[in-house]
């Protein structure tokens, strides 16, 4: 596997495959990679000629300075995982790489990017929206894999996506688990062993709403998911939202839209620890 820095070694590497007409498949990530990056990286190597997978953590989708001090930095073991898995290239720009200059394009696609996280973190879809386009013109990958852990991340880049114009496949790939149903995520080397052992019950609770939804009405359903969480001490629910799965609008009823989910931010320990899921109704 070749481990490139700059746009020109990347797009040098790739004008080759692309001659030789190879298929192209893009994994973004920001690095403290784990199994559930390692099922997206297997997945575009088993449908791609060509996978690229990019680490680099962007600092304009962080709206808080402290977030992105602790997010773990682990180049070599990502490294060592990609090799593993079969990807070919591992891009790993520097900030000043992939930002010479400020980037001030701005973003908007209400409802799909106002609310839920957007709400919360002011700013972070612009960020995410900024480096996933970037990516995009850098690489012109044919397919493009992103977690299904990030919901709502998926939705906004879709309508990116249509806005600009760019000719690629968008893959979603479905949650990877612990066995204790906790959602993998690079968050969770943050938490404390007392508070890894709490987190569990995020989607504990998630999963036995599904049930509890069928004879509930959705603000019922919220108001339990959400009691039972904060009943657990150590955890605090942000939001929790039942949403349109297309447009993540809130939906008034289980049967307003073809599709709906749940949406989740809970804090975890002291420090404390941001942690995200979802589930499907």
């Amino acid at each position: 596997m070749k481990v490139i820095h700059t746009i020109a070694d990347l797009q040098e590497t790739l004008v080759a495959a692309r001659a030789a007409g190879q298929s192209i498949g893009l994994v973004p990530t920001m690095g403290a990679l784990h199994e559930g990056h390692a099922s997206l990286v297997r997945r575009s190597v088993a449908e791609n000629d060509v996978t690229v997978v990019s680490i680099f953590l962007n600092p304009t989708q962080f709206n808080d300075p402290r977030d992105l001090e602790r997010y773990p930095r682990t180049l070599d073991a990502d490294c060592a995982l990609l090799t593993q898995c079969g990807a070919q290239v591992a891009f790993a720009p520097s900030v000043a790489e992939i930002y010479p200059e400020p980037d001030t394009r701005h973003f908007s696609y209400p409802p799909t990017d106002a609310v839920m996280e957007g709400a919360m973190r002011p700013g972070h879809f612009n960020g995410v929206c900024q480096i996933v386009s970037k990516l995009f013109a850098i690489v012109e990958p044919d397919r493009a894999y992103f977690g299904e852990k990030d919901f709502q991340q998926i939705a906004v880049i879709r309508r990116m996506v249509d806005d600009l114009g760019f000719r690629l496949q968008i893959v979603p790939c479905p949650v990877v688990r612990e066995a204790d149903g906790l959602a993998m995520s690079s968050r969770n080397t943050l938490l404390a062993p007392a508070e890894r052992a709490i987190a569990p019950q995020i989607y504990a609770a998630l999963d036995a709403s599904r049930e509890f939804a069928r004879s509930h009405s959705i603000t019922l359903t919220r108001e339990y998911v959400e009691a039972r969480i904060n009943a657990v001490p150590g955890l605090r629910t942000e939001y929790y939202s039942i949403v349109d799965a297309d447009t993540l609008a809130d939906v008034s009823d289980w049967n307003a839209a073809p599709a709906v989910v749940g949406c989740i931010t809970v804090y975890c320990g002291a420090k404390p620890i941001r942690l995200i899921d979802h589930i499907h109704y």
